[in-house]
């Protein structure tokens, strides 16, 4: 048992590696997921604290993923229209089978969402978009 469990947590590793570069893989979750199948193996001590702690750090870095494009858009001078086509987009980014999706979808639901709110300026719609496109890079 405690050597399937050290297979799947380390195939579990392996793709959260690819997903810190790959925006279409699950990154840091299926580290913590790969962290808690060996932490269930006889190998390693049991250390709640440690547990608890990743899964803390990775709840808010995810959060935080979804988060800082919609201040970006903010900052820019988007408005809620902009902020919540920012979202909007991420999610079908991540969902979608284009390369660059997680990067091309917020951007482009900011900027739609930003002409939804004022069809005529298409400046600003741009400008938001590309706080969409520097939150998410930061």
């Amino acid at each position: 048992m405690d050597s399937l469990l050290l297979l799947l947590g380390f195939i579990c590793m392996i793709i959260g590696i690819f997903g810190s570069f790959l925006p279409v893989l699950p990154g840091l979750s299926s580290c913590w997921v790969g962290l808690l199948l060996l932490y269930l193996t006889k190998a390693v001590e049991n250390n709640y604290w440690v547990l608890g702690i990743t899964l803390l750090l990775t709840i808010v870095i995810t959060i935080l993923d979804y988060v800082i494009p919609a201040k970006g858009t903010k900052k820019f001078g988007g408005s809620s229209y902009g902020i919540w086509g920012t979202n909007i987009g991420l999610i079908v980014g991540i969902l979608t089978p284009i390369p660059f999706g997680v990067i091309i979808g917020p951007f482009v639901g900011a900027f739609v969402g930003e002409l939804i709110y004022d069809s005529k300026n298409h400046q600003r719609a741009l400008k938001a978009a590309t706080g969409s496109l520097l939150g998410f890079i930061a």
